[in-house]
């Protein structure tokens, strides 16, 4: 099997879990294009690819933080299926919250996954690495390189 590359949009506003989560898909020596946007409003623009995002491409994958100024992460997954241009994007929601509440939510406003951030470095990285492995080699995910 062959991997392919994965262009990833991280949404997130916590600084610690940007720095842990990119040295983690360093160390996992990912091929995948990783962009950082740090809240909803800014993930909108980049997705609309409006402003200093206009000559971006759309990502193959969303890893979204819940909780975020501006737009917090449900907000932003509503916006996101929503929008026809938009609706196709597969959505994880990747944040530190357990609560049942919110998988629930996470599911029923079009989330293709629910992942709950470890703490804990070492198993922060098997996670990247499983995610990486599911996205390049298992999943198929749309060609949109537009």
């Amino acid at each position: 099997m062959s991997t392919k590359q994965v262009e990833i949009l991280l949404v997130d506003d916590n600084e610690d879990d940007i720095v842990i989560l990119q040295e983690a898909f360093a160390e996992s020596k990912t091929i995948n294009l990783i962009n950082i946007v740090r809240d909803g409003e800014e993930a909108m623009t980049y997705l609309r690819r409006k402003g200093e995002h206009k000559d971006v491409h759309l990502p193959g994958l969303i890893l979204l933080d819940i909780n975020m100024p501006k737009m917090n992460g449900f907000e932003v997954l509503k916006e996101i299926k929503a929008d026809p241009a938009l609706q196709h994007l597969p959505v994880i929601m990747l944040t530190v919250s357990d609560a049942e509440t919110d998988v629930v939510k996470s599911f029923a406003n079009g989330a293709c996954s629910y992942i709950k951030k470890p703490v804990n470095f070492d198993k922060l990285r098997e996670v990247v690495k499983e995610l990486e492995l599911y996205w390049t080699l298992v999943s198929r995910i749309p060609d949109i390189r537009r």
